[in-house]
């Protein structure tokens, strides 16, 4: 599989690449919700959190984390959003794990990260002790 996001970083498909290291890529997203807004990918494609090697997911997180202060700092952000849709079901777009980074400006009417559901799930205390068990089963 060869997703855009491998073609950018293989130089197939210009970007504007904002940071590169051995394992992980940024670029500004083609289609930005605000200025400045950022993608960071793994150099390698996994489709799913849940298929990245932890020490590519410590690289990644890294990467974010040293990039969040630059890029608002960049676009003179108030805050940013930083998120992933992991998988299609969620609104993942590209099956090559990207984080979003995107700056954030009071008044922009963006909304909290709650929004993106619509509303809140009702469940009762049972359903949520029984599926904190589970989680933390699996976990």
């Amino acid at each position: 599989m060869s997703t855009i996001f491998s073609q950018i970083v293989e130089g197939e498909i210009p970007a504007r690449v904002v940071y590169e290291d051995e394992t992980t890529f940024a670029f500004l997203d083609a289609n930005p919700l605000s200025p400045g807004h950022t993608l960071v990918i793994p150099k390698d494609e996994y489709e799913r959190l849940n298929d990245l090697p932890d020490d590519v997911a410590t690289d990644l997180y890294a990467t974010v984390q040293q990039l969040v202060p630059a890029v608002e700092d960049a676009v003179d952000a108030d805050a940013s959003t930083v998120a992933f849709n992991n998988g299609e079901a969620a609104g993942q777009e590209v099956p090559h794990v990207h984080c979003h980074i995107v700056p954030r400006f009071d008044g922009d009417d963006g909304g909290p990260i709650h929004a993106a559901m619509g509303g809140f799930a009702d469940l009762g205390d049972d359903e949520l002790d029984e599926i904190a068990a589970d989680i933390e089963s699996r976990a």
